[in-house]
């Protein structure tokens, strides 16, 4: 399964040029989340676990690395990532585990919880933009979060709701969702 989920990382398209790429993405995605699971909150916190965990990450995963890329190296290859493709390659490694669950026979639909948040800090009343608000979608059953999905400013959670059940495939499911989803019309929405 780890190989797995290192195949779809190395997907995810790396803007960097063809010239002087040392450290590849694929492992360094990986290396970057076991750390941030570990508790690593800084790019330099992601270096010293690499570091330090480096002779295991080699035999695990074939990293082949003689050295930890430096904290500077891993936060370039970050930041230059397009969140929407990092998010759609998690969605399908989410589908991936969420299908293998799905597959066993249960005497009840599997559960999945759709909530949205409204994001700490995210209100700039400088430009003049709201509180960005995202809707999460989390089987309940496996405690594996199944996508992310930022509602539109000018919208509301219901038809962000609907989208998202529509994108990540999730009908015959049982949806625990806020009261407002409980409108009168609401099955007729496209």
């Amino acid at each position: 399964m780890p190989l797995e989920f290192l195949d779809l990382l190395s997907q995810i398209p790396d803007p960097r040029r063809a010239q002087g790429k040392k450290w590849q993405l694929g492992p360094v995605m990986l290396a970057t989340i076991l750390a941030i699971l570990s508790g690593a909150a800084s790019y330099r916190k992601v270096h010293g676990f690499m570091a330090i965990h480096r002779t295991r990450l080699n035999a695990a995963f074939g990293f082949g690395w003689r050295a930890a890329p430096a904290y500077s190296a891993v936060r370039t290859i970050l930041r230059g990532l397009d969140g929407a493709e990092v998010e759609r390659v998690f969605r399908r490694h989410a589908a991936r585990l969420n299908d293998g669950a799905a597959a066993q026979d249960a005497p009840s639909p599997p559960v999945v919880a759709i909530d949205g948040k409204t994001l700490r800090h995210s209100f700039d009343a400088f430009n003049d933009r709201k509180a960005a608000h995202v809707l999460s979608a989390f089987a309940t059953d496996d405690a594996l979060i199944l996508g992310h999905l930022e509602v539109n400013e000018k919208s509301n959670e219901i038809p962000a709701a609907q989208a998202m059940i529509k994108a990540l495939a999730l009908q015959g499911r049982l949806f625990t969702l806020d009261a407002m989803h409980c409108q009168k019309n609401l099955s007729s929405r496209p």
